[in-house]
């Protein structure tokens, strides 16, 4: 596989934000430009890595590059700090309000609420976070702005460090294998766990999960995970996330997620005797608590796998 050059990463950078049906051409475009220049300074006699650098810096910052291939202006706070506002407001509400939501669930389930009160507290707490970060974080860069802070402030030189790696497809050989040996050793856990048991207690080995798993129900779970790491084979001989691999991804993420869910539910995921056994005075309620979060670890995993794989599925189509 050919090494990814600083030029490729600044054109992945440019059209990451242009609307999709202008990628080609303006992928096209701006390699030829950066072709054009690179050529001249060469031929006048620089290092070619040189040159590079030189011309990228030259160009400047790609999303402000980019915003005038998209004839997107950059007025809701003006030029000086639109990009730093938007940067910051992108990277706040991804990391909050998904925060905040599972908190908030997590919480009302503790508190024992119903399903309706969970969900609506969750959607409800979710938009107020995000709300607020808009506002406030809006409110701080206009009095910046307004206050002429701004116009004192040290107007940093765009530079090509700066650039992001390109984005990840997981496509590579690394994630494939990282499945294929998470596969092997969750197998022999779970099988270790039922036929011999996880931890030894009290002079006899003890299983972690319950014993009414064996075998259908971790035989079940053997055969989807095998299939998901055939998946992963499968999407790295194609190179790239498809978006059928994608939703055969969410189909098997479902498929472990909601009997999970209903076996937590009947107490029948978790081995309470176990517990019971560790903590003989607050067994009981230890575990109706580890049964909730446990519900809640399962459900976070399984809905970022499948966003994260529909994501790289899009990535992919360019």
């Amino acid at each position: 596989m050919d090494a990814v050059t600083l030029t490729d990463r600044y054109v992945d950078a440019v059209i990451r934000t242009v609307p999709e049906r202008q990628r080609a051409d303006v992928a096209a475009e701006l390699r030829a430009a950066i072709a054009d220049q690179l050529d001249a300074r060469i031929e006048a006699g620089e290092d070619a890595a040189t040159a590079e650098r030189e011309v990228l810096t030259g160009l400047g910052d790609p999303d402000e590059l980019a915003a005038g291939y998209a004839d997107r202006p950059l007025h809701l706070l003006g030029p000086r700090l639109y990009l730093d506002w938007w940067r910051l407001v992108k990277l706040l509400l991804w990391i909050v309000v998904p925060l905040a939501a599972f908190g908030i669930s997590l919480g009302q389930t503790l508190s024992g609420a119903g399903i309706g009160e969970i969900i609506g507290s969750a959607v409800g707490g979710a938009i107020t976070a995000g709300v607020h970060i808009v506002f406030w974080t809006t409110l701080v860069f206009v009095v910046i702005e307004r206050s002429g802070a701004a116009a004192e402030m040290p107007r940093t030189t765009w530079t090509p460090e700066e650039l992001p790696e390109v984005r990840d497809t997981g496509a590579r050989f690394s994630d494939m294998l990282a499945s294929l040996i998470f596969f092997v050793v969750a197998a022999a856990v779970l099988v270790w766990d039922q036929l011999v048991g996880l931890v030894y207690l009290q002079g006899s080995w003890m299983p972690f999960f319950s014993p009414q798993l064996w075998p259908w129900w971790i035989g079940a779970l053997l055969a989807v995970m095998a299939v998901d790491a055939a998946l992963n084979i499968v999407v790295y001989l194609q190179r790239r996330w498809t978006m059928a691999a994608a939703a055969v991804n969410a189909v098997l993420n479902l498929l472990i997620l909601v009997p999970a869910v209903w076996l937590l539910s009947q107490s029948m995921l978790l081995n309470p005797e176990f517990w019971l056994t560790v903590i003989p005075d607050e067994g009981e309620k230890v575990f109706g608590i580890l049964s909730i979060i446990t519900g809640f670890g399962i459900a976070g995993v399984a809905i970022w796998d499948a966003v994260d794989a529909f994501l790289k599925a899009r990535r992919s189509r360019r």
